[in-house]
């Protein structure tokens, strides 16, 4: 007789476990990090201060990157006018859907004494879902010779899409967002900046969030509205599903001939402007956990962290509590002055009169990269009891504080360096290359998830038929490294490379 397994499961921050339930870890995971809740509106969030931290750095990054390169940042207004979204037919039919209209501008009491709508417009406005049609129509003003040109704008702000369906982070009605917004004197300025802006994207997600990603453009169907080509940046999360985490668009001249933005060029003749657009969202934080946190809460890469380090003093058995107290503000003054990667380390001191294993687990569950104990043996030997959050929470180890110090900045690039490895390892691990028809499907049924390059020929019809089947999509045509000819595993058709494929949020 079989002997039966007895073993207990390992116990964990959170539950369920990403291996019980994946969606489900998912919001737990948000909830007990202490980083948004669900807002009184439907389909909105509250964004919580240690959340909006990770949004803060996430603009700071990318704000330097965008500067670096020419961009100014700009303000416009959250109200577009829907004469303006109906210049451009694709664009106004790609996002009618998830539109959220005003329709009055005032309240008045009703025979109840309750406030109803009144006042009605004489063109209702719609709360921007993007903003391409009302920068157009700036655009047209300021642009008038190729002088003016390039054009280079970025706005951080927020849009409203009516989802249906709606998850933290990952798909709210309201979000926070940057989109950015160039006009270009030729086709192929206005292409190199489209790939400029992909690239930055790339390097962000890859450098900074530790986030592996696959560049690549997009098929016909799945292009952004009125757009000639849209690129994106394509991650995999722990559950092998794809993230789309970042988008950029070539829009050639439909906008600008919609929107007459025109100028004079150096024959002075009459040209419409190329232009692009690009932005990504508060679903790099969704895709952050996706990729990096455990079953004990949140991971944060150190580049992107809150704060680098909190110190915990330990003072329930100290003859002298203020002595601790002062040993750790100097600590956290020391290691404050210290320059990593453009900010100075930063530090929380915990000295809440709460019981120590909460403050861990606390701690544990929001992610922050290294936790510091401070005793008073500690403070006699002049050293820390150090944990990291890459290893085991159980893992800890003593550390002379001169030490600790000198090596923090090395010890947060070596966690930053080791889960940018692990998160690339779990892809290629579950990256697969098919080449039949068969075999894909078998892949992909039920809950077979991971990255999938195979041969596709184009056909948008084949393309809607597998999304119909497996609620499986072409994720991008890569950029590189998958231009080798063969046959198309659908239709036999010729194919110039492999694709990704992959089910995706």
């Amino acid at each position: 007789m079989a002997q039966q397994n007895t073993a207990k499961k390992p116990k964990t921050a959170i539950v369920p476990t990403r291996a019980d339930d994946y969606p489900q870890w998912y919001q737990e995971v948000i909830k007990e990090a202490d980083l948004a809740e669900t807002s009184p509106v439907r389909g909105c969030m509250v964004i919580k201060p240690w959340g909006y931290g990770l949004w803060e750095n996430i603009q700071q990054n990318l704000d330097a990157r965008f500067k670096a390169t020419g961009h100014k940042n700009a303000y416009f207004p959250l109200f577009i006018p829907l004469s303006f979204l109906q210049r451009e037919a694709d664009h106004v039919e790609g996002f009618a859907k998830e539109c959220a209209v005003v329709t009055h501008h005032r309240l008045e009491p009703d025979a109840d004494g309750k406030l109803v709508p009144a006042g009605k417009l004489d063109e209702p406005l719609i709360v921007r879902p993007t903003s391409e049609t009302i920068i157009g129509e700036m655009f047209s003003k300021w642009i008038e010779s190729y002088r003016d040109l390039p054009l280079l704008i970025n706005q951080w702000a927020n849009v409203v899409r009516w989802e249906m369906r709606t998850r933290l982070f990952l798909r709210t009605a309201e979000f926070l967002w940057q989109e950015g917004h160039t006009a270009h004197a030729t086709e192929q300025e206005a292409i190199d900046e489209t790939l400029q802006m992909l690239d930055i994207y790339k390097e962000f997600a890859e450098n900074t969030m530790a986030m592996p990603v696959v560049t690549g453009s997009k098929s016909e169907g799945e292009r952004f509205p009125g757009a000639v080509e849209t690129y994106s940046i394509e991650a995999m999360m722990q559950d092998g599903k794809a993230l789309q985490s970042g988008t950029s668009h070539f829009l050639g001249q439909n906008f600008s001939k919609a929107q007459d933005i025109s100028f004079q060029n150096d024959k002075k003749e009459v040209e419409f402007a190329w232009t692009t657009s690009w932005g990504v969202s508060t679903r790099l934080i969704g895709g952050l956990i996706m990729t990096h946190a455990d079953d004990d809460g949140m991971v944060i890469p150190p580049r992107l962290a809150p704060s680098h380090i909190v110190i915990i003093p330990i003072t329930f058995k100290a003859d002298d509590p203020d002595a601790i107290l002062n040993y750790c503000h100097k600590l956290a003054d020391d290691l404050g002055v210290l320059n990593y990667h453009g900010r100075n380390v930063t530090v929380e001191i915990d000295n809440r009169d709460i019981r120590g294993g909460e403050k861990t687990w606390g701690w544990v569950k929001k992610g922050i990269p290294i936790r510091l104990e401070v005793g008073p043996r500690d403070m006699e030997s002049d050293s820390v009891f150090m944990a990291r959050r890459d290893k085991s929470p159980k893992e800890k180890e003593g550390v002379p504080r001169v030490e600790f110090i000198e090596t923090v900045t090395d010890i947060l690039d070596a966690m930053q360096k080791g889960l940018f490895d692990r998160a690339l390892a779990r892809r290629e691990e579950a990256t697969k290359t098919i080449d039949s028809k068969e075999k894909f499907y078998k892949h992909f049924e039920g809950e077979g998830s991971g990255f999938v390059y195979a041969h596709f020929c184009g056909d948008p019809a084949v393309e809607d038929e597998i999304k119909g089947d497996l609620k499986v999509t072409l994720r991008c045509i890569p950029l590189a490294g998958h231009d080798e000819e063969g046959d198309c595993i659908f239709t036999g058709k010729p194919s110039k490379q492999r694709v990704l494929w992959a089910k995706s949020y």
